[in-house]
């Protein structure tokens, strides 16, 4: 008997539901079933009475609920304890990030926070905009750099950074590849690989305005999700994209990325990036890592 037999167990026992249960414990049906036919096998007894319609527990699975429960709250316990433990002995910082921040500034950023605080774990999530922020409310990360949303949520403090500068993603042999730069009225008419406007609003409208801007609209020939897909539909030739300069740390066989000249008269659309925590809430770690981003911050908007 194991503790996670005696989880399977006790799904089953509150759903009376295999699928549901398994639902709750992230796995598979059959996996469940086969934990609960060994916990069975090794108390030697039925626990639960299955038929084509209806489970139900059977005498001895309904006394072995309460105990097995007990059993299950003492060793979240235990554990919860002990990792509270481990984090007063190494403080641990959880940090999100968008991509582009990942591949850009958090291999700049974390070298000189450890070398500064080599006591202090870093948690890095790498995730869209839209689902740090949720994060961030529960508490699941205690910081996150993140695209600015249009109406900013009055629970969380966003501290402006810099704006990223947009690049074009071209393939080798494509006609603009050799050029040191690019003017968007070169990419009329090409076809353009751009992100799910519901999943990256800012750098899908990122591509929109620039083209707008200069009297063209925009040819979307391929919608695609993350940054890392989009690069390698660029390598298949199918298609050209507009991304922020940190994205070139993406080395792809087959893409080159060139900067994009923009009259200064032009009012251009910028991909800001804002690093944004819980108000209210006090944090020594994080105190610590936005001192060394504040003391590095020029070094980081020059390579952006």
């Amino acid at each position: 008997m194991n503790l996670l037999q005696l989880r399977c167990f006790l799904a089953v026992a509150d759903t009376l539901h295999f699928g549901r249960a398994a639902q709750r414990l992230d796995m598979l049906p059959a996996s469940l079933g086969r934990h609960l036919r060994n916990l069975e096998e090794d108390l030697g007894t039925a626990l639960v009475a299955r038929t084509t319609r209806n489970v139900a527990l059977t005498d001895a699975g309904a006394s072995l609920v309460e105990g097995a429960r007990d059993l299950i709250d003492q060793a979240d316990r235990l554990e919860r304890d002990f990792r509270q433990l481990e984090h007063i002995r190494t403080p641990v910082l959880k940090v999100g990030a968008i991509d582009s921040v990942a591949a850009g500034l958090m291999p700049q950023l974390l070298p000189h926070f450890r070398s500064e605080h080599p006591g202090v774990r870093i948690e890095l999530v790498e995730q869209k905009t839209i689902r740090l922020l949720p994060r961030l409310l529960s508490g699941r990360l205690d910081v996150a750099f993140v695209r600015p949303p249009d109406v900013l949520d009055s629970r969380l403090v966003f501290r402006p950074l810099f704006s990223e500068t947009p690049v074009v993603a071209l393939h080798t042999s494509h006609r603009l590849a050799g050029h040191e730069t690019v003017r968007v009225t070169d990419l009329a008419d090409e076809p353009l690989i751009v992100p799910d406007r519901g999943s990256r609003p800012h750098s899908h409208d990122l591509t929109i305005k620039l083209f707008l801007q200069s009297g063209l609209t925009a040819r979307i020939a391929q919608v695609a999700d993350e940054k890392q897909t989009i690069v390698g539909l660029v390598s298949t030739g199918i298609g050209i994209a507009i991304v922020p300069r940190w994205t070139s740390r993406l080395a792809v066989t087959g893409v080159r990325y060139v900067p994009i000249e923009i009259a200064p008269e032009t009012p251009t659309y910028r991909l800001s990036l804002s690093v944004a925590w819980l108000k209210g809430v006090r944090d020594a770690t994080r105190d610590l890592l936005m001192e060394t981003l504040e003391r590095h911050l020029g070094e980081y908007v020059a390579s952006a």
